[in-house]
């Protein structure tokens, strides 16, 4: 009875529209003071504190930086560009165009929204000038920004590797393969749709010169040797997560700088701005989790479940099938960010104590979180791209990512038939975990 009065109560104030840091934490302490009265106050502010009391949080507002100084130049305009002349032949080459940057502008970022919002507003009006379809133009960078936080760094799985103990290095290099087949059938499933509809976006005879595509190379190969130089600190044993996160954050601001102009004062505030708001909002929601953990754990909600679902011995694979389902209604209401810290530390012992990998479910529950990205009523991608074509009806956008999700759900059929796709590089590269 306790555990439906705080799903119902959680439920009712996430669905609000108050923050969810504020939300989460005033469940907490409302739920703290019914059951458990003013003496649990004691602990609120410690617990709250102990949430935030971690060095691997530094990554966080770096990864952020990041992302932020990428964001704010014209780097995903140039990636789109850049691809454009190479792929321009391939049908729907401008839509598989846009998908490529926002794989590698996700390995920038790390953030679903600005991967989304930084290719969108160049991709989306360029297709629809060349006469793309709009559900296929909206729909594709929809879900194309979802592989922000799949390719690694994402702060999606450095959330989840804080939340579960789990190795970020290894979450990272899991998401790698996987965000690279989620890519590919994307791509693939665009290629179909524009070869059904018999649309071109070039003339027959158009060509891009060779001087033309190299000359488009200069530019964004700074960033490339960024992500590789971050990817190479953290598996070459050069460095942490965080102390990597720190040197990438500062190569991004420097090329910025350098490659956009980006030295004016207003310019570089702008960046620390956002940097600052964006990992406040994070780090407060990680703090107000924690306390809400403590709560579940305190009324023995988290015990409970756990044992209810191995007292009813169900079958690895449905209980798995129902974890998803979980998730997925999940995404429809709550962002990712909550969802991980609220859910990670009690799926956890229900995963391992069912066989499975904890860096394997990352991935798992990572493309999960995509859906909710670009599913209505939080859907995040799909107000960002209808802010961007605001003359695009609302329901054309959610139609256009329909084939996206299914394409997702696909992934984590293979994934889940084929674990390997995921723990084959951690394991290669950093040796097999142990049990």
């Amino acid at each position: 009875m306790q555990g439906t009065f705080v799903l119902v109560a959680t439920l009712l104030m996430l669905m609000s529209g108050i923050p969810v840091a504020f939300g989460l934490g005033a469940v907490s302490i409302i739920f703290l003071l019914f059951f458990h009265g003013f003496d649990s106050m004691r602990v609120v502010a410690e617990t709250f504190w102990s949430g935030l009391d971690e060095f691997t949080l530094v990554a966080i507002p770096m990864f952020v930086m990041m992302g932020s100084a990428i964001g704010s130049s014209p780097a995903g305009k140039d990636l789109y560009e850049a691809l454009d002349r190479w792929l321009y032949r391939v049908p729907g080459g401008l839509v598989i165009s846009n998908l490529g940057a926002c794989a590698i502008f996700a390995a920038l970022t790390g953030s679903s929204p600005a991967c989304c919002a930084a290719i969108g507003k160049m991709g989306i009006p360029e297709m629809r000038r060349r006469g793309y379809p709009d559900d296929v133009a909206c729909g594709s960078i929809c879900a194309g920004g979802t592989l922000g936080i799949l390719i690694p760094p994402s702060i999606t799985f450095i959330l989840y590797g804080i939340a579960t103990e789990t190795s970020i290095g290894r979450l990272f290099l899991a998401g790698v393969m996987p965000g690279l087949m989620l890519t590919g059938l994307f791509m693939a499933w665009t290629i179909f749709i524009i070869w059904k509809r018999g649309f071109r976006s070039h003339a027959i005879d158009f060509r891009y010169s060779w001087k033309e595509k190299f000359h488009s190379i200069p530019k964004i190969a700074p960033f490339l040797l960024i992500i590789f130089g971050v990817m190479y600190s953290l598996y070459g044993g050069v460095a942490t997560p965080s102390e990597a996160a720190g040197v990438g954050a500062a190569l991004c601001l420097i090329m910025a700088i350098l490659i956009y102009r980006l030295w004016k004062v207003d310019q570089i505030w702008h960046i620390l701005r956002d940097t600052m708001r964006e990992s406040v909002m994070i780090l407060t929601i990680i703090a107000a989790a924690v306390l809400f953990g403590y709560m579940l754990t305190s009324l023995y909600l988290t015990q409970m479940l756990a044992q209810a679902i191995a007292d009813a011995h169900f079958n690895r694979w449905v209980l798995m099938g129902m974890i998803n389902l979980f998730l997925l209604v999940c995404g429809f209401f709550i962002p990712p960010a909550a969802i991980i810290l609220m859910t990670s530390p009690i799926l956890l012992p229900i995963i391992v104590a069912a066989g499975f990998d904890p860096v394997w479910f990352g991935v798992i529950l990572t493309i999960n979180m995509e859906i909710g990205l670009i599913h209505p009523p939080v859907g995040l991608n799909i107000y960002i791209v209808n802010a961007i074509a605001p003359d695009v009806p609302l329901v054309q956008v959610m139609w256009g990512t329909l084939p996206y999700v299914i394409c997702m759900m696909l992934a984590i059929l293979i994934l889940c038939v084929f674990p390997e796709i995921a723990t084959w590089l951690p394991d290669y590269l950093m040796g097999v975990a142990k049990k």
